[in-house]
């Protein structure tokens, strides 16, 4: 069932008949071709809501999919940070560096 459109639209609607109305024209064609406009806005109404309701679910698959990325993104980099076995290696390595160095001058102050 047709959803009955307003009065401003059937008043604008008969306005446009009454502008494109041709001489000689009836009443009752003029009233005919008045509501052949009233059907073509509520097509285009409807058209529009369809469109606008397309790029509502467009955009939120774009809002949807930005979100995931970011979520996924966000767990790469709490993965890396939580890896502890990685944190010791350069720790490790400064130690042996300042170890050998600290030997090299011991056996450089002993032969010198």
């Amino acid at each position: 069932m047709a959803k009955p459109l307003s009065n401003e639209i059937q008043a604008d609607a008969l306005k446009m008949a009454h502008v494109h109305q041709k001489p000689g024209q009836t009443k009752a064609q003029t009233k005919l071709v008045a509501q052949g406009i009233e059907k073509g806005i509520a097509e285009y109404k409807k058209l529009q809501k369809a469109k606008g309701r397309e790029r509502d679910k467009e955009r939120k698959k774009a809002l949807a999919a930005a979100a995931k990325l970011a979520a996924e993104d966000t767990t790469l980099v709490d993965e890396s940070s939580d890896s502890g076995a990685g944190n010791w290696v350069p720790w490790l390595l400064l130690v042996l560096s300042w170890l050998g160095f600290a030997i090299y001058e011991g056996l450089s102050h002993l032969a010198g």
